[in-house]
């Protein structure tokens, strides 16, 4: 899944700085103020405790939807959809203040007499409030653009929402209409970045001002921001769709298009000389600590960075002696180094255009489909599909990621494929890929917790990236009972994409907490990858822009394997992997504690 999709879409849950405001598409006040926690007058009966924290909870998932209002449209939630998020100073001030009072609501809660089950979410609830107020001495909300996300990204949202009536228009055009408001305030939080010495690392910065450059057509109508308005259904009088057309030309010509300009000029005259010629989280201020808060944060655990890059290590080592096992059965007679010269080199395992690899991809999809129900008991109802990555964005993106369906049903799941250089796309990496972003991983997992109606609303929509990533990279495995790894050089790209991982809390351990250099990264990838430099030099450079995220996704994978090996020895003949797979994945998204705690509940039952 698309990594910032994991930092944001979670709101409090899962972000290091609180969710940004909606911003209002004309003068652009500030919106979504706190809702008071006041206690309720003598007059009005005493709600009970349980249902003291739902109204909690609904009350601050409207808060989200308003703070956040590209979420909100992507999930479906239509309210705020002429609005962008609001980075502002002010704003974040204002929502770091809104989340000490939730916190104190949520220590008052936690003294009553709450059931059980609404423990368990005052629990959940509370780790994201927790982390954004502990992350916040951290100021990386200082930070609202990269290579891989921020406004620059914006005119994606185009092509993931529905439009089909005029207010569906008329709410984009508003959005159009802000679009400088929200460049401005973006620029002025980078500038407060600078003055705090927080700033990205120039060599990933450097990447965005020719995407910048990319988005300023000389056409308007050319620009994806309009795109919307070349789709336009026939339902839609033609008189009416003459006028919106009229105003989108108008609203990209003189909104958009200077916006980016002054995005690119501010970028390149003050912001990337101002940039870290370093790519370690370390250079920063607080930096050891606040990589440290960011491991324990993605995680979902106590692990240090060096006890990570530590684990890495042994990862690695063991890895590679799965690789040698492998490389034997394809009857390749050379070493471990030349056998990923041959996989990177050898033109069997590519595709000669962008259709024929897109088409591979398709597929490699539909061929997993149908064999879901050999380690799956519960499947979800919504589908997904397979869409090439936008091409302005795909040089710049990795190999594929996962973009969640809407929460109303509206848009199915999309498994997003990179097309832009075929030749750098090796077919034996399809399979892994393809479990890991669509099914059983990303898909299955997040559509499945979007449709579990007895959870509260936050918790179908979580994203601790621990569980969500390490559930992906677990699925990958899932190939062998599934009979997909039918092919040696499939099951060495599954051990490819494994080592991928392994090799990531190495490096991000290593940069970060090491200072390792960019080029000692990303040696230390080739070295013991198969994967193309092309993607190899991508991977670091996100690492580089988001620190600790990369950590969960290997010790997510481990501690559901070591559940599964634990839940398979306890209960012997007893053990259903398709149960197990239900109780992993049944109460959507959680912390490890939380998921460890599950699984031997369920031990202890089934027994």
């Amino acid at each position: 899944m698309r990594a910032h999709v994991s930092i944001v879409l979670a709101a409090a849950l899962v972000a290091c700085a609180p969710p940004p405001a909606a911003t209002s598409p004309a003068a652009a006040p500030l919106v979504g103020a706190p809702r008071s926690t006041a206690p309720a007058s003598a007059s009005t009966p005493t709600p009970s405790p349980n249902a003291e924290l739902a109204a909690l909870l609904d009350s601050e998932w409207d808060t989200w939807m308003r703070e956040d209002p590209e979420w909100a449209s992507r999930l479906g939630d239509l309210r705020y959809n002429d609005r962008w998020p609001d980075p502002s100073l002010a704003a974040i001030a204002r929502r770091h203040a809104h989340d000490e009072e939730v916190l104190a609501a949520l220590d008052r809660l936690a003294k009553l007499g709450l059931s059980p089950a609404d423990r368990l979410n005052l629990t959940l609830f509370r780790r994201g409030y927790d982390d954004a107020h502990e992350g916040f001495v951290f100021l990386r909300h200082l930070l609202p653009m990269s290579q891989m996300e921020g406004i620059q990204t914006a005119d994606e949202l185009a092509d993931e929402l529905r439009f089909t009536t005029v207010k569906d228009f008329e709410d984009w055009l508003e959005r159009l209409g802000a679009y400088g408001t929200y460049a401005d305030r973006t620029i002025e939080v980078m500038r407060e970045g600078i003055r705090q010495k927080v700033v990205h690392p120039r060599v990933i910065m450097e990447r965005l001002p020719s995407r910048l450059r990319a988005g300023q057509v000389q056409n308007p109508t050319k620009s994806a921001f309009y795109a919307p308005f070349t789709r336009m259904p026939a339902s839609i009088p033609a008189a009416e769709r003459e006028r919106l057309q009229k105003a989108a030309r108008a609203r990209v010509e003189d909104t958009v298009l200077p916006a980016l300009k002054r995005l690119e000029a501010f970028l390149t005259s003050e912001y990337l000389p101002a940039c870290t010629k370093e790519v370690g989280a370390w250079q920063l201020p607080r930096g050891d600590d606040a990589y440290a808060f960011l491991a324990r944060h993605h995680t979902t655990t106590r692990l240090t960075p060096k006890e990570i890059h530590e684990l890495g290590l042994s990862e690695v080592a063991r890895i590679r002696a799965e690789m040698e096992r492998v490389k034997e059965t394809t009857g390749f007679r050379g070493s471990l180094k030349a056998f990923f010269t041959f996989l990177r080199k050898d033109p069997r395992f590519y595709c000669k255009t962008p259709e024929e690899l897109f088409r591979a991809y398709v597929v490699t999809s539909k061929r997993i489909d149908p064999n879901l129900v050999k380690v799956f008991r519960t499947l979800p109802r919504q589908p997904y599909g397979v869409e090439p990555i936008p091409a302005i964005a795909a040089p710049d993106q990795t190999t594929a990621y996962y973009r969640p369906g809407a929460a109303d049903g509206s848009r199915a799941g999309t498994y997003m494929v990179n097309l832009w250089k075929p030749e750098a796309r090796p077919t034996w990496e399809m399979m892994a890929l393809t479990m890991h972003e669509a099914v059983p991983g990303h898909h299955l997992q997040i559509a499945l917790a979007m449709e579990q109606k007895d959870l509260p609303r936050f918790r179908r929509h979580a994203q601790f990236t621990a569980f969500v990533e390490g559930w992906a990279l677990y699925s990958e495995s899932l190939g062998d009972e599934m009979g997909l790894y039918d092919d040696p050089y499939a099951k060495f790209g599954q051990l490819a994409y494994e080592m991928w991982r392994a090799v990531r809390l190495v490096i991000d351990t290593g940069m970060h907490a090491q200072k390792w250099d960019r080029k000692r990264a990303i040696d230390y990838f080739l070295d013991n990858s198969p994967r193309q430099e092309l993607d190899v030099v991508n991977e670091v450079d996100r690492y580089i822009a988001w620190p600790g995220q990369a950590l969960a996704y290997k010790v997510g994978q481990l501690k559901i394997r070591a559940l599964r090996a634990e839940a398979t020895e306890k209960l012997g003949e007893r053990f259903d992997l398709r149960a197990f797979h239900d109780v992993v994945l049944g109460a959507g998204a959680v912390p490890l504690d939380v998921l460890e705690e599950n699984v031997a509940a369920w031990i202890a039952t089934t027994r």
